[in-house]
């Protein structure tokens, strides 16, 4: 049973909370947890497993494009510098991440843009490891073909112990009871919870189909509505789907010390027609749509409702300077799909790493989007010249490859990062500044192109008869892809330098907070989902408890690092 809340202030709510990913889940367990009163709003859908697309070609149900109707879990969106790739929908970026959940090498915490805020390494370990524990990572358990190959590679260039294999946020069963391929339980058997005594959903061990980035079909895949909104909700979170927050204002002219009104368009009505508006009023508000969502409300919003916001909102946007390269094998003799999406990491130096990814079988629409990968910093239209001499001098592997049955069955995707530091800047742009674009900030273009990247697809594609390609923006326009864009409302000591400070806190208005990637100051150079976690448990650490001398009703597997009442 929830406990009851009651609010000593006149208002709808104590907090509402902006979004459902990874920083707004956690933000809004740790506050209940508290004894607040929190609403969430979601512009996207609430899935249940049996809503999942059996492949990306159902793209409905895979693609989040609702203008025309798509009201799916994944988004594209093109920019002048990059492709961006996210998630969608109660739980945000959990129901279409790679599950991987690292932690960044101590360069990331030593970063000039962020180091003199705070000792973050020191601070963020406690949290790091609540993290871990509540997303239920694990060390993936069993090798595959593409996880034995990148083993191979790390091996013949002298670099064996730079090979392991991640954590991952994934169910796999009884550690005891051994499964196929050298570990985990055994696959699809269904268990009571095995995280928070019983207080959260019951679990199916991984059936090892490799479909974790189309959404998990089968209840292994431990998204956030399986751990931090699943536990939010029974103490009592209120969470609204399928609305979209359009505009956010002080309640009275300054700072937004006496409340602030959330106004927003409800329903699935397309172009927005026949979407219903509401208004809620709340003490406090933490954004937390993730980079898409929250810089371009806070664009939108500094104009308008919010002219104190500082001047930096969409400044010091970074990626992780990623390379997708696809290998598609001439071979038919070995099930590339089987795993889970990312299963193991090639560490070649202390700022790069390679990844290999894998969609389970029978989702090959990338395949569209693909062009044979070229190297090198050449013009769009000598690289696309390129691409085709590529073609012709392999025409029985390009074709082969172009015409599989079963793109993602014969297919290694590798996933290459690095942590340079270049940056971007969104603003709005376009016929009314009605849509977000970028800029080039400081620091180099990011690229497609990167030599390294190359050196290991060409050896992948060496081991498997392969035929390596890049999406076509990569290969024409030398465009970068990522999963993993981050910043935008970066802290600093005060708006001269920020947009928050290192509690999370909105410079210039009173309990405002921006808690997702949007906040990540440095670039991590791996998988942020587990940084964005623990970044915003140290947030809600911070925040005392609603009333002296409350104590948590949450088992004791799910309470977080530090005290609830904190004397600070």
């Amino acid at each position: 049973m929830a406990p009851q809340r009651t609010l000593d202030h006149g208002l709808d709510h104590d907090y509402v909370i902006i979004g459902s990913g990874f920083g707004g889940s956690v933000s809004a367990l740790r506050l209940v947890e508290k004894g607040y009163d929190v609403l969430m709003l979601e512009k996207g859908d609430e899935h249940s497993a049996k809503d999942f697309p059996k492949t990306n070609w159902q793209v409905r149900k895979w693609m989040w494009m609702p203008e025309l109707g798509f009201r799916g879990i994944f988004q594209m969106r093109f920019f002048k510098h990059v492709t961006v790739l996210a998630g969608a929908g109660v739980g945000g970026g959990s129901l279409v991440y790679a599950n991987t959940l690292p932690i960044p090498k101590r360069g990331f915490f030593e970063s000039p843009a962020w180091a003199e805020l705070a000792d973050w390494e020191q601070e963020l370990t406690p949290h790091y490891a609540t993290a871990r524990r509540m997303l239920g990572a694990r060390q993936v358990p069993f090798l595959t073909p593409p996880d034995r190959i990148l083993k191979q590679i790390a091996t013949e260039r002298g670099q064996p112990e730079a090979f392991e294999q991640t954590h991952v946020a994934v169910y796999f069963g009884d550690e005891g009871d051994e499964g196929d391929e050298g570990g985990g339980g055994k696959p699809g058997v269904t268990a009571p919870d095995p995280y928070f005594e019983g207080h959260g959903p019951e679990r199916t061990s991984c059936i090892k189909c490799g479909a974790c980035m189309t959404g998990c079909r089968h209840g292994a895949k431990n998204t956030l509505d399986k751990n931090y909104l699943y536990l939010a909700r029974k103490l009592g979170l209120t969470l609204r789907a399928q609305a979209e927050v359009v505009d956010v204002r002080p309640l009275a002219p300054g700072d937004g010390s006496g409340g602030y009104e959330v106004l927003t368009k409800e329903g699935k009505g397309l172009f927005g027609a026949l979407r219903e508006r509401k208004r809620y009023t709340t003490k406090q508000v933490i954004f937390s749509a993730g980079v898409l969502g929250t810089v371009d409300l806070l664009l939108q919003l500094r104009e308008r409702s919010l002219p104190r916001l500082s001047a930096h909102v969409g400044r010091q946007v970074r990626t992780n300077s990623e390379s997708l390269i696809g290998v598609m094998t001439e071979r038919r003799d070995q099930d590339l799909s089987k795993g889970v999406s990312i299963g193991s990491i090639y560490q070649t130096d202390d700022h790069s790493h390679l990844e290999v990814v894998r969609y389970g079988s029978g989702s090959g629409f990338f395949r569209l989007l693909m062009a044979p990968h070229v190297g090198g910093q050449a013009p769009g239209v000598i690289k696309l010249l390129q691409a085709m001499g590529q073609s012709i001098a392999h025409p029985i592997q390009f074709i082969k490859s172009y015409t599989v049955p079963d793109w993602a069955k014969y297919t290694i995707i590798l996933l290459y990062m690095r942590s340079a530091d270049g940056t971007l800047r969104f603003r709005r742009k376009g016929l009314l500044g009605k849509h977000m674009g970028s800029d080039l900030e400081r620091g180099e273009k990011p690229t497609a192109s990167i030599p390294e990247a190359t050196e290991l697809a060409g050896a992948v594609a060496d081991k498997v008869q392969g035929f390596a390609g890049s999406l076509v923006t990569e290969t024409a326009l030398n465009i970068p892809t990522t999963a993993h864009i981050l910043g935008g409302a970066s802290m600093g000591r005060d708006e001269t330098e920020g947009v928050i400070d290192e509690r999370h806190r909105v410079f210039g208005y009173e309990g405002m907070y921006v808690i997702d990637g949007s906040a990540i100051s440095a670039n991590p150079g791996v998988n942020p989902s587990l940084t964005i976690t623990a970044l915003a448990e140290r947030a809600m650490s911070k925040i005392p408890s609603k009333r002296a001398g409350h104590s948590s009703p949450l088992p004791k597997s799910a309470r977080g690092a530090l005290p609830l009442l904190d004397p600070s």
